[in-house]
């Protein structure tokens, strides 16, 4: 049953409106009012009146979050419908927490403290420098790859094709979006500081390149809908686009030229469920979690990069 229902939340992930309410680990959803392409507020995630878990997750694992709330509540059962958990970019989780824990999205303005903050390990380990997190803990990495539409019909064989004339571009903005950082480093592996100026500021100047706010769920909408023909992303949200039956695929980066990152996750100093967030800390190392980490896309922490 836990698979099937699984099953279903990656499925029903494909387009907006998105989940159809499928990821929502709320206990009592009272009266439920879908309206179908209004109801776009995709990441966050549950209820978070009464909540005794609250988890900021940076964006691109949005796709995990599903499992392993399913995982961890058979474990904790009494946690079962009081978890909320948002998976915007972990830039804007920062700005959410340095602002009073309040986020505003159109008309709705939501204040939750969250108990565990997710992100790059960079970002997470000076959090643990400045007692921000109690501990920060890596537990999986991921590399870049060229998202695309199925059959590459542009034909982009690498970072370099992404300067050419007529590639329309959908790139993560550096303002708030960390993976940003990695891209910039590789297109600078790959051919210097003039495919970085192309990429991201020839292109965004002429409108060839449109900068995201949330990478994860805009890019590849934009190459469904023929907008976009590529997007540097991280592997996972490629291997994610494949798995769902969409018409994307992914041209690999070599590793010469390719930025891996690494994830961690720490409880917050100023988290109020601090055993239930612990308990969290526990089950992601867990080989379970890991095992759903694997099967999404993401490869283990290794050597140094624990």
């Amino acid at each position: 049953m836990m698979l099937l229902a699984a099953i279903m939340a990656l499925t029903a992930q494909a387009i907006p409106p998105w989940s159809h309410a499928a990821n929502n680990p709320a206990g009592d959803k009272g009266y439920q009012f879908p309206v179908r392409d209004i109801d776009n507020v995709p990441d966050l995630h549950g209820n978070p009146a009464g909540a005794k878990l609250v988890l900021f997750i940076g964006g691109n694992q949005f796709f995990v979050l599903p499992q392993l709330i399913a995982g961890f509540e058979a474990r904790h059962p009494e946690l079962r419908g009081y978890i909320f958990y948002e998976t915007l970019p972990p830039g804007i989780l920062r700005k959410q927490m340095a602002n009073h824990n309040t986020l505003t999205l159109g008309n709705m303005t939501l204040q939750v403290q969250p108990d565990i903050y997710a992100a790059g390990a960079r970002v997470v380990d000076a959090m643990q420098q400045n007692h921000e997190v109690e501990r920060s803990v890596h537990y999986a990495t991921s590399d870049l790859e060229i998202m695309v539409a199925a059959g590459n019909p542009k034909a982009i064989r690498s970072l370099s094709d992404l300067g050419r004339v007529g590639v329309r571009l959908s790139m993560p903005n550096p303002q708030w979006e960390g993976v940003a950082r990695q891209i910039g480093d590789s297109l600078r592996k790959t051919g210097g500081e003039d495919l970085y100026k192309m990429v991201y500021q020839t292109k965004v100047s002429d409108g060839s390149a449109v900068l995201t706010q949330i990478h994860h769920r805009q890019t590849p909408m934009r190459i469904l809908d023929g907008k976009a023909d590529a997007g540097v992303v991280w592997s996972s949200e490629v291997r994610f686009q494949e798995k769902i039956g969409n018409p994307i695929t992914g041209v690999k980066i070599p590793p010469d030229h390719n930025t891996v990152a690494t994830y961690a996750a720490g409880v917050l100093s100023s988290a109020v469920h601090k055993a239930a967030a612990r308990a969290w800390m526990v089950y992601l190392q867990s080989p379970e979690a890991q095992a759903i980490y694997r099967q999404l896309g993401f490869q283990p922490v290794q050597g140094a990069q624990k």
